[in-house]
Protein backbone atom coordinates (compact mmCIF):
# COMPACT_ATOMS: atom_id res chain seq x y z
CA UNK A 1 0.00 0.00 0.00
CA UNK A 2 1.52 3.44 -1.03
CA UNK A 3 0.54 5.41 1.73
CA UNK A 4 2.09 9.70 2.12
CA UNK A 5 3.48 10.69 5.34
CA UNK A 6 3.23 14.30 6.24
CA UNK A 7 7.28 14.81 6.22
CA UNK A 8 8.63 18.57 6.22
CA UNK A 9 6.79 20.47 3.70
CA UNK A 10 6.38 18.00 0.94
CA UNK A 11 5.53 14.98 2.34
CA UNK A 12 7.37 11.25 2.37
CA UNK A 13 5.46 8.66 0.25
CA UNK A 14 5.73 5.42 1.44
CA UNK A 15 5.19 1.55 0.17
CA UNK A 16 3.76 -0.87 3.38
CA UNK A 17 3.03 -4.31 3.38
CA UNK A 18 -0.91 -4.44 3.02
CA UNK A 19 -1.74 -7.79 4.38
CA UNK A 20 0.17 -6.36 7.22
CA UNK A 21 -2.11 -3.66 8.11
CA UNK A 22 -4.51 -4.20 10.75
CA UNK A 23 -6.48 -1.35 9.77
CA UNK A 24 -6.71 1.16 6.92
CA UNK A 25 -4.17 4.38 7.72
CA UNK A 26 -5.54 5.91 10.53
CA UNK A 27 -6.68 9.55 9.77
CA UNK A 28 -8.64 12.44 10.77
CA UNK A 29 -12.18 11.94 9.79
CA UNK A 30 -13.72 14.08 6.79
CA UNK A 31 -15.30 17.01 7.87
CA UNK A 32 -16.76 19.75 6.05
CA UNK A 33 -14.36 22.63 5.88
CA UNK A 34 -15.83 26.04 5.90
CA UNK A 35 -16.70 28.20 2.79
CA UNK A 36 -16.09 31.35 4.01
CA UNK A 37 -14.02 31.33 6.99
CA UNK A 38 -13.54 35.06 7.27
CA UNK A 39 -17.81 35.24 7.34
CA UNK A 40 -18.39 32.85 9.69
CA UNK A 41 -15.71 34.69 12.28
CA UNK A 42 -16.83 37.84 11.92
CA UNK A 43 -20.57 36.46 12.57
CA UNK A 44 -18.57 34.28 15.43
CA UNK A 45 -17.27 38.16 16.89
CA UNK A 46 -20.72 39.35 16.83
CA UNK A 47 -22.79 36.70 18.26
CA UNK A 48 -19.68 34.78 20.46
CA UNK A 49 -20.64 31.57 22.76
CA UNK A 50 -21.06 32.59 26.28
CA UNK A 51 -20.13 35.97 26.30
CA UNK A 52 -20.97 39.65 25.00
CA UNK A 53 -19.96 40.72 21.46
CA UNK A 54 -16.34 41.70 20.72
CA UNK A 55 -17.08 44.89 19.66
CA UNK A 56 -19.27 45.89 23.00
CA UNK A 57 -16.09 44.51 24.80
CA UNK A 58 -14.06 46.44 23.15
CA UNK A 59 -15.82 49.93 23.63
CA UNK A 60 -14.19 52.39 25.93
CA UNK A 61 -10.75 50.12 25.62
CA UNK A 62 -7.53 52.53 24.61
CA UNK A 63 -5.59 49.00 24.79
CA UNK A 64 -6.00 45.01 22.84
CA UNK A 65 -3.29 42.14 23.79
CA UNK A 66 -4.21 39.66 20.65
CA UNK A 67 -2.07 36.46 21.84
CA UNK A 68 -1.39 34.16 18.51
CA UNK A 69 0.52 30.69 18.79
CA UNK A 70 4.15 30.53 17.30
CA UNK A 71 5.40 29.11 14.33
CA UNK A 72 5.23 25.44 15.52
CA UNK A 73 0.84 26.02 15.19
CA UNK A 74 -0.53 25.85 11.82
CA UNK A 75 -3.16 28.37 12.88
CA UNK A 76 -4.43 30.59 10.02
CA UNK A 77 -3.66 34.13 11.56
CA UNK A 78 -3.73 35.50 8.31
CA UNK A 79 -7.49 34.90 8.16
CA UNK A 80 -8.61 35.40 11.25
CA UNK A 81 -6.35 38.49 12.71
CA UNK A 82 -7.88 40.72 10.02
CA UNK A 83 -11.67 40.69 10.97
CA UNK A 84 -10.74 41.21 15.04
CA UNK A 85 -8.51 43.68 14.13
CA UNK A 86 -11.23 45.76 12.26
CA UNK A 87 -13.49 44.59 15.03
CA UNK A 88 -11.40 46.31 17.41
CA UNK A 89 -10.53 49.28 15.68
CA UNK A 90 -14.00 49.84 14.65
CA UNK A 91 -15.09 49.86 18.87
CA UNK A 92 -12.58 52.62 19.50
CA UNK A 93 -8.87 50.94 20.16
CA UNK A 94 -6.74 52.69 18.81
CA UNK A 95 -4.02 50.97 16.54
CA UNK A 96 -1.11 52.11 18.45
CA UNK A 97 -2.77 50.87 21.58
CA UNK A 98 -3.19 46.89 20.29
CA UNK A 99 -0.36 44.19 20.81
CA UNK A 100 -0.01 41.21 18.76
CA UNK A 101 1.66 38.59 21.35
CA UNK A 102 3.63 35.91 19.74
CA UNK A 103 2.63 32.98 22.71
CA UNK A 104 6.39 30.91 22.06
CA UNK A 105 5.93 29.41 25.91
CA UNK A 106 9.78 28.58 25.83
CA UNK A 107 10.55 28.37 22.19
CA UNK A 108 12.51 30.74 20.65
CA UNK A 109 11.25 33.43 19.19
CA UNK A 110 9.40 34.39 15.03
CA UNK A 111 11.35 37.15 13.37
CA UNK A 112 11.60 38.59 10.05
CA UNK A 113 10.02 35.90 7.27
CA UNK A 114 8.98 33.49 10.17
CA UNK A 115 6.71 36.98 11.71
CA UNK A 116 5.45 37.49 8.26
CA UNK A 117 4.66 34.08 7.33
CA UNK A 118 2.50 34.01 10.91
CA UNK A 119 0.40 37.04 10.51
CA UNK A 120 1.16 38.53 6.64
CA UNK A 121 3.37 41.17 5.48
CA UNK A 122 0.44 43.85 6.16
CA UNK A 123 -0.23 43.47 9.86
CA UNK A 124 3.88 42.95 10.49
CA UNK A 125 4.59 46.36 8.78
CA UNK A 126 1.57 47.44 10.74
CA UNK A 127 0.43 46.54 14.14
CA UNK A 128 3.17 46.28 17.18
CA UNK A 129 3.80 42.48 16.70
CA UNK A 130 6.22 41.07 19.82
CA UNK A 131 7.34 37.79 20.81
CA UNK A 132 7.15 36.51 24.25
CA UNK A 133 10.03 35.83 26.31
CA UNK A 134 9.77 32.93 28.76
CA UNK A 135 13.11 33.24 30.38
CA UNK A 136 12.97 36.87 30.89
CA UNK A 137 11.42 37.34 34.38
CA UNK A 138 11.33 41.10 34.22
CA UNK A 139 8.76 40.99 31.18
CA UNK A 140 6.44 39.01 33.63
CA UNK A 141 4.02 40.21 36.51
CA UNK A 142 3.27 37.72 39.83
CA UNK A 143 -0.48 36.87 39.96
CA UNK A 144 0.31 34.82 42.99
CA UNK A 145 0.72 30.53 43.71
CA UNK A 146 -1.91 28.13 42.73
CA UNK A 147 -3.33 25.87 45.80
CA UNK A 148 -0.80 22.86 43.87
CA UNK A 149 1.60 25.39 44.27
CA UNK A 150 2.50 26.45 40.74
CA UNK A 151 3.41 30.47 40.64
CA UNK A 152 1.89 32.26 38.43
CA UNK A 153 4.26 34.44 36.42
CA UNK A 154 2.34 35.73 32.99
CA UNK A 155 4.19 38.61 30.26
CA UNK A 156 2.72 41.67 31.81
CA UNK A 157 2.19 43.20 28.06
CA UNK A 158 -0.80 40.75 28.57
CA UNK A 159 -1.60 41.34 32.03
CA UNK A 160 -1.54 45.29 31.73
CA UNK A 161 -4.08 45.18 28.17
CA UNK A 162 -7.51 46.41 29.13
CA UNK A 163 -9.11 43.54 26.68
CA UNK A 164 -7.43 40.25 26.75
CA UNK A 165 -7.75 37.88 23.90
CA UNK A 166 -6.35 34.52 22.73
CA UNK A 167 -6.52 32.66 19.64
CA UNK A 168 -5.33 29.57 19.02
CA UNK A 169 -5.83 25.31 17.30
CA UNK A 170 -7.77 23.00 19.02
CA UNK A 171 -6.04 19.68 18.97
CA UNK A 172 -4.66 16.16 20.89
CA UNK A 173 -2.18 17.67 23.11
CA UNK A 174 0.19 14.51 24.41
CA UNK A 175 0.02 16.28 28.28
CA UNK A 176 -2.42 19.30 28.76
CA UNK A 177 -5.65 16.60 26.48
CA UNK A 178 -6.30 19.18 23.80
CA UNK A 179 -4.21 22.54 22.80
CA UNK A 180 -5.69 25.78 22.52
CA UNK A 181 -8.01 27.94 25.10
CA UNK A 182 -6.53 28.30 28.33
CA UNK A 183 -3.26 26.78 26.67
CA UNK A 184 -2.40 29.85 25.17
CA UNK A 185 -1.36 31.93 28.52
CA UNK A 186 0.31 28.32 30.18
CA UNK A 187 2.69 28.01 28.76
CA UNK A 188 1.70 30.06 25.77
CA UNK A 189 3.18 33.62 27.92
CA UNK A 190 4.02 32.11 31.13
CA UNK A 191 7.51 32.76 32.57
CA UNK A 192 9.76 29.46 33.13
CA UNK A 193 9.16 29.65 36.83
CA UNK A 194 5.73 28.81 36.04
CA UNK A 195 5.91 26.24 33.61
CA UNK A 196 9.05 24.35 35.46
CA UNK A 197 6.38 23.30 38.15
CA UNK A 198 3.44 22.98 35.95
CA UNK A 199 5.36 20.66 33.50
CA UNK A 200 7.31 18.81 36.57
CA UNK A 201 6.75 15.11 37.52
CA UNK A 202 4.23 15.70 40.11
CA UNK A 203 1.93 16.87 36.69
CA UNK A 204 3.27 14.97 33.99
CA UNK A 205 3.84 11.72 35.19
CA UNK A 206 0.21 11.50 36.52
CA UNK A 207 -1.67 8.31 34.37
CA UNK A 208 -4.71 10.78 32.89
CA UNK A 209 -1.83 13.76 31.52
CA UNK A 210 -2.37 12.27 28.05
CA UNK A 211 -3.58 12.52 25.20
CA UNK A 212 -7.56 13.38 24.71
CA UNK A 213 -7.96 13.45 28.60
CA UNK A 214 -9.30 16.20 30.39
CA UNK A 215 -11.96 14.85 33.00
CA UNK A 216 -9.04 14.21 36.21
CA UNK A 217 -5.88 15.79 33.54
CA UNK A 218 -3.91 17.58 36.11
CA UNK A 219 -2.21 19.59 33.64
CA UNK A 220 -5.65 20.23 32.02
CA UNK A 221 -6.98 21.62 35.55
CA UNK A 222 -3.86 23.42 36.73
CA UNK A 223 -3.44 25.52 33.38
CA UNK A 224 -7.31 26.57 33.41
CA UNK A 225 -6.60 27.43 36.63
CA UNK A 226 -3.90 29.65 36.17
CA UNK A 227 -5.96 31.19 32.27
CA UNK A 228 -8.89 31.86 34.74
CA UNK A 229 -6.87 33.93 37.50
CA UNK A 230 -4.73 35.70 34.70
CA UNK A 231 -8.10 36.77 32.96
CA UNK A 232 -8.78 36.20 29.80
CA UNK A 233 -12.02 38.62 27.91
CA UNK A 234 -12.41 36.68 24.79
CA UNK A 235 -11.15 33.80 22.50
CA UNK A 236 -10.97 32.99 18.95
CA UNK A 237 -10.59 29.03 18.23
CA UNK A 238 -10.26 26.84 14.83
CA UNK A 239 -9.89 22.96 14.32
CA UNK A 240 -8.24 22.06 11.03
CA UNK A 241 -8.39 18.92 8.64
CA UNK A 242 -5.56 16.78 7.41
CA UNK A 243 -5.47 19.30 4.33
CA UNK A 244 -5.41 22.49 7.00
CA UNK A 245 -8.94 23.57 5.69
CA UNK A 246 -10.77 25.39 8.47
CA UNK A 247 -13.48 23.06 9.97
CA UNK A 248 -14.63 24.63 12.80
CA UNK A 249 -14.01 28.19 14.57
CA UNK A 250 -15.67 29.22 17.50
CA UNK A 251 -15.51 32.86 19.41
CA UNK A 252 -15.97 33.64 22.95
CA UNK A 253 -15.80 32.97 26.42
CA UNK A 254 -12.43 30.99 27.37
CA UNK A 255 -14.21 27.81 28.42
CA UNK A 256 -17.33 27.90 27.04
CA UNK A 257 -16.38 28.39 23.58
CA UNK A 258 -13.15 26.23 23.62
CA UNK A 259 -14.97 23.01 25.32
CA UNK A 260 -17.79 23.18 22.01
CA UNK A 261 -14.73 22.81 19.59
CA UNK A 262 -13.03 20.24 21.89
CA UNK A 263 -16.70 18.44 21.51
CA UNK A 264 -15.91 18.62 17.68
CA UNK A 265 -12.66 17.88 17.61
CA UNK A 266 -12.65 14.96 19.68
CA UNK A 267 -15.56 13.40 17.28
CA UNK A 268 -13.20 14.40 14.08
CA UNK A 269 -9.67 13.29 15.57
CA UNK A 270 -10.32 9.78 17.28
CA UNK A 271 -9.09 6.51 15.12
CA UNK A 272 -9.06 3.18 16.66
CA UNK A 273 -7.45 -0.30 15.59
CA UNK A 274 -8.59 -3.08 17.17
CA UNK A 275 -6.20 -4.41 19.18
CA UNK A 276 -2.58 -2.97 19.77
CA UNK A 277 -0.16 -3.45 16.93
CA UNK A 278 3.52 -4.91 17.01
CA UNK A 279 4.68 -1.83 14.52
CA UNK A 280 3.02 1.68 14.22
CA UNK A 281 4.97 4.12 11.68
CA UNK A 282 4.05 7.32 12.13
CA UNK A 283 4.76 11.27 11.60
CA UNK A 284 4.80 13.94 13.63
CA UNK A 285 2.20 15.82 11.41
CA UNK A 286 5.38 17.65 8.92
CA UNK A 287 6.25 21.21 9.11
CA UNK A 288 5.94 23.46 11.32
CA UNK A 289 5.62 20.92 13.87
CA UNK A 290 8.23 18.16 12.99
CA UNK A 291 11.11 20.68 12.35
CA UNK A 292 12.76 19.59 15.97
CA UNK A 293 13.10 16.55 17.76
CA UNK A 294 11.76 18.09 21.06
CA UNK A 295 8.85 18.39 19.00
CA UNK A 296 9.00 14.74 17.08
CA UNK A 297 8.36 13.40 20.57
CA UNK A 298 4.77 14.15 20.01
CA UNK A 299 4.22 12.04 17.15
CA UNK A 300 5.58 9.30 19.72
CA UNK A 301 3.25 9.73 22.24
CA UNK A 302 0.22 9.69 19.68
CA UNK A 303 1.33 5.96 18.96
CA UNK A 304 1.82 4.81 22.03
CA UNK A 305 -1.95 3.66 23.12
CA UNK A 306 -1.91 1.44 19.70
CA UNK A 307 1.78 -0.19 20.00
CA UNK A 308 2.19 -3.35 22.08
CA UNK A 309 4.64 -3.88 24.71
CA UNK A 310 7.99 -4.41 23.30
CA UNK A 311 6.86 -3.32 20.13
CA UNK A 312 8.49 -0.74 17.25
CA UNK A 313 7.70 2.60 16.32
CA UNK A 314 8.97 3.99 12.88
CA UNK A 315 9.12 8.12 13.17
CA UNK A 316 9.48 10.20 9.65
CA UNK A 317 10.09 13.90 10.65
CA UNK A 318 12.14 15.84 8.96
CA UNK A 319 14.20 17.51 11.60
CA UNK A 320 15.43 20.34 9.55
CA UNK A 321 16.61 22.72 12.73
CA UNK A 322 17.88 19.50 14.91
CA UNK A 323 17.52 18.42 18.20
CA UNK A 324 15.88 22.15 19.61
CA UNK A 325 17.15 24.44 22.26
CA UNK A 326 20.16 24.80 23.82
CA UNK A 327 18.86 23.43 26.99
CA UNK A 328 17.29 20.44 25.64
CA UNK A 329 20.57 19.40 23.54
CA UNK A 330 22.37 20.09 26.78
CA UNK A 331 19.63 17.65 28.64
CA UNK A 332 20.66 15.18 26.11
CA UNK A 333 23.96 15.11 26.21
CA UNK A 334 24.28 14.94 30.20
CA UNK A 335 21.67 11.91 30.45
CA UNK A 336 22.48 9.44 28.36
CA UNK A 337 20.85 6.64 30.22
CA UNK A 338 17.07 7.73 30.15
CA UNK A 339 16.52 5.56 33.56
CA UNK A 340 18.84 7.51 35.42
CA UNK A 341 17.32 10.63 34.11
CA UNK A 342 14.03 9.60 35.27
CA UNK A 343 15.39 8.40 38.86
CA UNK A 344 17.18 12.01 38.83
CA UNK A 345 14.06 14.14 38.16
CA UNK A 346 11.88 12.12 40.47
CA UNK A 347 14.27 12.00 43.63
CA UNK A 348 16.37 15.35 43.50
CA UNK A 349 15.39 18.90 42.62
CA UNK A 350 17.46 17.96 39.10
CA UNK A 351 16.29 20.58 36.63
CA UNK A 352 16.95 21.71 33.26
CA UNK A 353 14.46 23.43 31.01
CA UNK A 354 12.54 21.40 28.34
CA UNK A 355 13.16 18.39 30.44
CA UNK A 356 9.49 17.65 30.16
CA UNK A 357 9.51 16.60 26.60
CA UNK A 358 12.47 14.30 27.47
CA UNK A 359 10.60 12.86 30.60
CA UNK A 360 7.60 12.03 27.90
CA UNK A 361 10.48 10.25 25.62
CA UNK A 362 10.98 8.19 28.79
CA UNK A 363 7.60 6.83 28.38
CA UNK A 364 7.99 6.28 25.17
CA UNK A 365 11.04 4.04 24.96
CA UNK A 366 9.47 1.95 28.51
CA UNK A 367 7.18 0.94 26.08
CA UNK A 368 9.06 0.02 22.82
CA UNK A 369 11.52 0.44 21.08
CA UNK A 370 11.79 3.74 18.10
CA UNK A 371 13.50 4.09 14.79
CA UNK A 372 13.55 6.85 13.34
CA UNK A 373 14.13 8.30 9.67
CA UNK A 374 15.25 11.92 8.99
CA UNK A 375 17.22 13.97 6.66
CA UNK A 376 17.69 16.29 9.44
CA UNK A 377 19.99 14.50 12.27
CA UNK A 378 22.94 11.91 11.69
CA UNK A 379 22.58 8.36 13.23
CA UNK A 380 24.74 9.35 16.14
CA UNK A 381 22.94 11.70 17.10
CA UNK A 382 19.87 9.84 16.94
CA UNK A 383 21.36 7.40 19.15
CA UNK A 384 21.92 9.72 21.88
CA UNK A 385 18.37 10.20 21.87
CA UNK A 386 18.30 6.76 22.53
CA UNK A 387 16.38 5.78 19.35
CA UNK A 388 17.40 4.10 16.19
CA UNK A 389 18.22 5.51 13.19
CA UNK A 390 16.92 3.60 10.17
CA UNK A 391 17.56 4.80 6.08
CA UNK A 392 13.78 3.95 5.25
CA UNK A 393 10.58 3.59 6.37
CA UNK A 394 10.15 0.46 4.32
CA UNK A 395 13.63 -1.02 5.80
CA UNK A 396 12.47 -0.55 9.11
CA UNK A 397 9.02 -1.70 8.80
CA UNK A 398 10.65 -5.08 6.97
CA UNK A 399 13.03 -5.58 9.73
CA UNK A 400 10.78 -5.08 12.52
CA UNK A 401 7.80 -7.45 10.98
CA UNK A 402 10.71 -10.33 10.12
CA UNK A 403 11.58 -9.80 14.19
CA UNK A 404 8.11 -10.08 15.20
CA UNK A 405 7.11 -13.07 12.99
CA UNK A 406 5.07 -13.87 10.58
CA UNK A 407 1.93 -13.20 12.46
CA UNK A 408 3.04 -9.39 13.30
CA UNK A 409 0.71 -6.45 12.83
CA UNK A 410 0.96 -3.00 11.42
CA UNK A 411 -0.90 0.62 11.84
CA UNK A 412 0.22 3.73 9.90
CA UNK A 413 -0.81 7.11 11.24
CA UNK A 414 0.00 9.67 8.21
CA UNK A 415 -0.34 12.59 10.34
CA UNK A 416 0.99 11.47 13.50
CA UNK A 417 -0.22 13.57 16.56
CA UNK A 418 -3.09 15.58 14.66
CA UNK A 419 -5.12 11.70 15.26
CA UNK A 420 -6.01 10.52 18.66
CA UNK A 421 -5.32 6.67 18.23
CA UNK A 422 -6.79 3.96 20.13
CA UNK A 423 -7.97 0.52 20.53
CA UNK A 424 -11.40 -0.14 20.25
CA UNK A 425 -13.01 -1.22 23.56
CA UNK A 426 -9.75 -0.27 25.87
Amino acid sequence: MNVTLDYGKTGLNVTLPADRLIAPPLTIRDAVPLTDTVAVLEAALANPIGTKPLFELAKGKKTACIVICDITRPVPNKLILPPMLRTLEAAGVPRDGITILIATGLHRPNEGDELIELVGEEIAKTYRCVNHHGKVLHEHDYLGTTEMGVPIWIDNRYTTAELKITTGLIEPHLMAGYSGGRKLICPGIAALETVKIWHGPKFLEHPKADCGILEGNPVHEENTRIALKTGCDFIVNVCIDGKRRVTWLGAGDMIEAWETGVAFCREVVKAGVPQECDVVVTSCAGYPLDTTWYQAVKGLIGALPIVKQGGTIVLAASLTEGLGSPEFQELIRDNPDLQKFKKRIMETDYFVMDQWQLEELCKVVSKCRVKVVTHGLDAATLKQCAVEPAASVEQAVAESLAEYGPLATLAVIPKGPYVLAYVIGA
